[in-house]
């Protein structure tokens, strides 16, 4: 990586007719005396010819063994985060937080239940 050089950093000279203008007249004069002119240098430009087949290849091998590695993270902790969310449901619950899987047992019937089997 490149560090840019305090010595070549350029600052603006203070004119006495800066005190004069207005804020706003300041800040675009102060906008447009900043800008440089110069091209804008990239941390990681681009390569100037295309890498050889054998380097692609690798290139290519290492991304999907990485794009791989993330997705299996991903449904793992998907998974691990739902089977958690389960167990907390069912601790606060204190029985099984889903309603598709409600136990037909006799003894869970309230007494409205029992009312309607009496009519």
């Amino acid at each position: 990586m490149t560090e840019t050089d305090p010595k070549n950093l350029q600052t603006p000279a203070p004119s006495s007719s800066s005190s004069n203008k207005t804020p706003t007249e300041t800040s675009d004069s102060h906008v447009k005396n900043n800008f440089s002119g110069q091209k804008v240098h990239y941390p990681n430009p681009p390569d100037a010819t295309n890498p050889d087949p054998a380097t692609l290849r690798e290139q290519w091998k290492f991304a999907t063994r990485q794009y791989s590695r993330w997705y299996a993270h991903a449904w793992g902790t998907a998974i691990l985060a739902g089977v958690s969310f389960f167990a907390l449901g069912w601790i606060i619950k204190g029985s099984n937080p889903l309603p598709s899987f409600k136990d037909e047992s006799p003894s869970h019937t309230s007494s409205s239940d029992t009312a309607d089997e009496a009519r």
